[in-house]
């Protein structure tokens, strides 16, 4: 029997959670689905400029779990992007912190302080 599935800690929600060409393609075929986890670490690992081992401490699992995680997340941004497919941005074991954990700093911004109806208005957009 496996271990179960740790949450992530995640500091917000992405603005957005559908990316790709514009003149897109609309069937399912080509869309690349993407978790709100591995968002997070493409934004502390790349945006950030966190170190894995960082990255690890503030989401709140083990630091080989972000590099499995992050080697995911970058495949799928290589597919968006070489094979022209639309990237959408959902799911995963995840929860947002609370904007007052003293390890976030994150500053309980508006994407913070929001939730799943958030991402639920952007995939309208």
């Amino acid at each position: 029997m496996s271990r179960p599935r740790k949450c992530r800690k995640v500091c917000c929600l992405p603005e957005r959670s559908r990316f790709g060409p514009l003149n897109g393609p609309s069937d399912q075929e080509q869309f690349v689905f993407m978790t709100v986890d591995e968002y997070e670490t493409i934004r502390l690992v790349d945006l950030e400029a966190f170190t894995q081992e960082a990255c690890a401490e503030q989401m709140g699992i083990a630091r080989t779990t972000v590099q499995r995680i992050y080697n995911d997340a970058r495949k799928k941004l290589a597919e968006v992007l070489v094979n022209g497919k639309v990237l959408r941005i959902e799911g995963g074991d995840y929860h947002l912190c609370d904007g007052h954990e003293t390890a976030c700093n994150c500053g309980g911004c508006r994407r913070h302080r929001c939730g799943p109806e958030l991402l639920e208005e952007n995939r309208s957009e």
